[in-house]
């Protein structure tokens, strides 16, 4: 089939009624989480993982991709009101989209925010649709050596590119391919790691973790943290005017593209993107001393550039198998637990799969249109729940759906573990995309190294014999290091922005 055919498919596979259903329940979810500070899309896929275990896989894909997408615009809301971005991609927003609120135009800021994720999300659906066979169509070029440089490549990607230092990332990513390893090895049929315990042999449950790691770790570290009272935002402040209007658009068909190329650059992320687009355009506007004072580009730019960098992030998730961000890396272990092997085989062997979860983006894009701009008001009125409330109810839907998986107290027990070890790490500054990734990928790369191995007979050097391969690992470490030095010129960056804006 062509494209338009595959197309065509696609918006007739996600226009059913039960597709539609779970796209509208899954966006609706992820607002609510996006607008709680602190859980951000990772912690609410992680989340709500198992509680899509019995749907169908297609349904349960569409849900989490809602979630996903749904909880970048919500964050914004909770970074606008409050100055607490609800996900670490809408830290940015709190530079002029909370001075808007304090000048009284909250309002205005919601829906520009709204309205320039929707372009962007538009653009980047189109551009998704064409790019993604293109790179599937490269991918069934690629042996084992590569797919093992690839998921490598990912990994130090993601490490470089995660907060804190690089080394803190790549020995997180280590440590979740350790902790993938154990149970029954399947070339040997050898128990490894399991310390005589039969729990352990059939390996660590990535959802107990996951869910334990993001959920339990964030509850446990906003515990005790004060928050700022909320501004209130009501619905007659949110209508644009004509020049609003042209400050919003144009900067969202902008940075569409920035957020989406750098999507695709595995562990590049919506975080980066913001950043990124942000500063873009403050060095490009002729009232740059405008920005952190409540500059309205300062809301559109990264907020589109966030959205699209969420489209360009299945890129390589979908063609390669290799997850554009955290909490694709999530999506991915979803992927493998409904039995679906993303690479570059997916779309011909499940076109009807594919097509229908990138057509499911437009469709939640326009239902977060229609959510977010009448309905915004009401969502920012949850900023106003007591925190003690929240909490206790996010832990005990943890708790349950550790359980539910298997039905079996391990599970509880696991993810509580996972809890506390995510509270530690995220209190030491030590990022969880990389230890998330690497539990993903540990199981995929084991075998594409034996492989490798096999056909080399034991050398190797075969990594770096084979062109793709070479250029896979020297981009690795390029980027590993590049994360680094652009980590510490942000910091510098921000630095001065933070003293500017204390002298003004």
């Amino acid at each position: 089939m062509n494209i338009f055919d595959n197309v065509a498919l696609g918006f007739q596979t996600a226009l059913s009624w039960e597709s539609l259903l779970f796209c509208a329940l899954g966006v609706l979810l992820g607002t609510f989480i996006g607008i709680l500070p602190g859980l951000g899309s990772a912690t609410g896929v992680a989340l709500l993982l198992p509680v899509t275990l019995g749907l169908e896989p297609l349904h349960a894909l569409i849900m989490l991709a809602g979630i996903y997408y749904g909880s970048q615009y919500g964050a914004s809301t909770g970074a606008i009101l409050i100055r607490t971005p609800g996900d670490p991609a809408s830290a940015v927003v709190t530079y002029d989209g909370y001075p808007m609120a304090r000048a009284g135009r909250a309002g205005q800021a919601l829906a520009a925010g709204a309205i320039a994720s929707f372009i962007a999300g538009t653009i980047t659906v189109a551009m998704l649709m064409g790019v993604a066979p293109l790179f599937a169509f490269v991918a069934v070029q690629f042996g084992a050596p590569e797919m093992f440089s690839l998921m490598l490549l990912g990994l130090l990607a993601i490490a470089g590119a995660g907060s804190g230092s690089p080394l803190k990332g790549l020995a997180m990513a280590v440590l979740g391919v350790a902790v993938a390893t154990v149970g029954i090895d399947a070339q040997s049929g050898v128990a490894r790691f399991t310390f005589g315990e039969v729990q352990l042999f059939g390996g660590l449950g990535f959802i107990e973790i996951v869910i334990g790691m993001f959920a339990i770790g964030e509850v446990l570290r906003r515990l005790g943290q004060a928050t700022l009272p909320p501004i209130r935002a009501r619905l007659r402040d949110m209508i644009l005017t004509r020049e609003e209007l042209g400050r919003t658009v144009r900067p969202a068909v902008r940075h569409s593209l920035v957020g989406f190329l750098l999507g695709i650059l595995p562990g590049g992320g919506s975080t980066i993107a913001s950043f990124m687009s942000y500063e873009i355009e403050r060095r490009g506007s002729k009232r740059r001393e405008e920005f952190g004072k409540g500059r309205l580009e300062g809301v559109t730019a990264p907020e589109a550039s966030t959205n699209a960098a969420v489209n360009g992030a299945f890129i390589p998730t979908l063609t390669l198998g290799i997850p554009g961000s955290g909490t694709t890396a999530i999506l991915l272990g979803a992927f493998v637990i409904f039995g679906i092997v993303p690479g570059p085989l997916l779309m011909a062997d499940q076109p009807d799969l594919v097509w229908g979860l990138m057509a499911s983006f437009w469709i939640g894009n326009v239902l977060l249109l229609v959510l977010n701009l009448p309905l915004a008001p009401a969502f920012a009125s949850i900023l106003r729940i007591p925190y003690r409330y929240l909490y206790p109810v996010i832990l005990v839907l943890t708790l349950i759906g550790a359980f539910a998986i298997e039905y079996r107290i391990w599970g509880m027990w696991l993810a509580l573990g996972a809890g506390l070890i995510g509270w530690l790490m995220l209190r030491y500054g030590y990022p969880l995309a990389p230890a998330v990734l690497g539990l993903v990928l540990g199981p995929l790369m084991e075998p594409q190294l034996a492989r490798s191995l096999a056909i080399s007979y034991g050398d190797p050097t075969i990594f770096v014999q084979r062109p793709i391969s070479a250029a896979l690992l020297s981009l690795g470490a390029l980027l590993l290091v590049g994360g680094a030095v652009w980590k510490r010129r942000r910091a510098r960056r921000h630095e001065g922005h933070r003293r500017s804006i204390q002298r003004s």
